[in-house]
């Protein structure tokens, strides 16, 4: 059986020091007029969970996805970290950064999870991980996760500092700029050493349902035309 969370999983913006260049200067705009001090998180709801090997419906209003490929770290008892799962947090694109939407992330099925947990044990040092995401099999990203604003123990005690995070809630380590974007029809993998490979493909919304509603935006959130986020590279 496929590995699923148990508890909340919690997405990471501004952890790549490439996108934090590429949004430098929409951060020292209004409404904030300064980079954020602590980590910015989005909850990914249990609605978008997909399973490695599964199909991800998009919606017929969105023409295509950003791919978000990374290593998430799960919690286990006593503030430690059982162990590291690849996902894909897929994304409609768009350009709220400090405030992502929930009707552009928390679509259904929106982020793929790998099938098996690997063990902190067995991962190694966090800052030696690499991804490689391929579209329908041409390598698309390369992901180095030496270039983390916050590695994965400085991130986990600045999150410490505001929340808990209890056994079984998952932390992503955050996305790289250049995410590449992909459509209905193309098959995504994701792979890291000592990982596997984390492939789901993505089918067009049947015309007979009609298009998806999301769910309604916070406050501050943008509007409902997408539009590309920093460094997407379509397919």
């Amino acid at each position: 059986m496929s590995w699923m969370p148990s508890g909340t999983v919690y997405g990471t913006l501004l952890n790549f020091r490439a996108e934090v260049e590429a949004l430098a200067p929409q951060m020292n705009q209004p409404p904030y007029k300064a980079p954020p001090k602590a980590p910015v998180l989005y909850v990914k709801t249990a609605n978008t969970w997909s399973a490695h090997g599964a199909a991800i419906t998009v919606p017929a209003r969105v023409p295509e996805v950003e791919i978000g490929a990374t290593i998430a770290m799960v919690m286990g008892a006593a503030g430690k970290i059982a162990g590291y799962v690849l996902m894909n947090d897929l994304s409609v694109p768009h350009a709220s950064f400090f405030r992502p939407p929930v009707k552009f992330k928390c679509l259904d099925g929106f982020l793929g999870i790998a099938e098996r947990l690997v063990p902190a044990s067995e991962a190694g040092d966090p800052s030696g991980f690499m991804l490689e995401v391929r579209i329908n099999g041409e390598l698309r990203q390369t992901v180095n996760f030496n270039h983390l604003v916050r590695d994965a123990t400085r991130l986990l005690a600045d999150v410490g500092e505001f929340m808990t995070l209890h056994a079984g809630d998952v932390l992503m380590l955050g996305c790289d700029a250049g995410r590449p974007l992909a459509r209905p029809g193309d098959r995504i993998d994701i792979s890291a050493a000592n990982f596997g490979t984390l492939s789901n493909t993505l089918i067009e919304e049947p015309s007979a349902a009609g298009p998806t509603q999301g769910v309604s935006a916070p406050a501050g959130g943008s509007d409902d035309t997408p539009v590309r986020s920093v460094g997407a590279t379509s397919s």
